[in-house]
């Protein structure tokens, strides 16, 4: 679940983006991919909820500091059963 308390976020449901504008409330249905981002050249700030309960504070760490260039990308691969958090293609992302 999403809401949306700052800026503007586009979430990938599917195959389908959506964005998303201060209020909003979204909820990503189980077991579909999704990811989510701030729009180009922007921020945004959300409340995120994330069930079932699985340890992530260490995941977000690691991707702030990829977005610092601390490192790569590919760092969070061997780590994706852990955060239960996968990554798949999409064509439209």
């Amino acid at each position: 679940m999403l809401f949306i308390i700052d800026g503007t976020l586009e979430l990938l449901v599917g195959s389908e983006i959506i964005t998303a504008n201060p209020g909003d409330f979204l909820v990503v249905p189980a077991s579909c991919d999704h990811a989510f981002r701030a729009t180009p050249l922007s921020t945004a700030d959300a409340l995120i909820v994330i069930t079932p309960g699985v340890e992530r504070f260490d995941y977000l760490r690691q991707v702030a500091r990829i977005r610092r260039g601390e490192a790569g990308r590919d760092s969070l691969l061997a780590e994706q059963d852990r955060y239960d958090t996968h990554f798949v293609a999409s064509p439209v992302w």
